[in-house]
């Protein structure tokens, strides 16, 4: 059984909706899944002990929070190469900050990354639930047996 962070950064609770049905979805695919607030991660060995990660955020402005701004910093002394991922987050009009996060992810930490980010507005809204649920899936299929 494989284990995957699912860590987000939220303002109004969306992204921690669609991070903990992504958890679900990993759930679902045999796997664990540890659902984190980035405020709980203080340090790169808090990443230690993972097979795969989806990292979230809200779009604010054209920008992911500033949370997650600082995560990715601390997760690239990480070592996640090779690493299953992928990223997700709500937004209101633009959704930037999934796509930066996921290039992130793919380009600078060299990650196996599922095909593309996971962009919603809610994880209640138009099969919200199924599209998080089943990115979960997709992450744990990528998952070194």
């Amino acid at each position: 059984m494989g284990k995957v962070l699912v860590a987000y950064a939220t303002r109004t609770g969306e992204s921690q909706q669609i991070a903990e049905l992504i958890g679900e979805g990993i759930r679902m695919a045999g796997h664990q899944a540890d659902v984190v607030n980035l405020k709980n991660l203080k340090s790169e060995a808090a990443l230690a002990g993972y097979d795969g990660y989806a990292f979230g955020s809200a779009t604010y402005h054209g920008e992911m929070l500033q949370a997650m701004k600082t995560f990715l910093f601390m997760a690239e002394k990480a070592d996640l190469e090779g690493k299953a991922g992928g990223a997700f987050g709500a937004f209101g009009w633009s959704g930037e900050a999934n796509y930066r996060i996921f290039q992130t992810m793919k380009t600078v930490f060299k990650m196996d990354m599922v095909g593309d980010c996971l962009r919603l507005k809610s994880g209640s809204l138009g099969g919200g639930v199924q599209m998080a649920q089943e990115y979960g899936r997709q992450i744990a299929m990528k998952l070194k047996a």
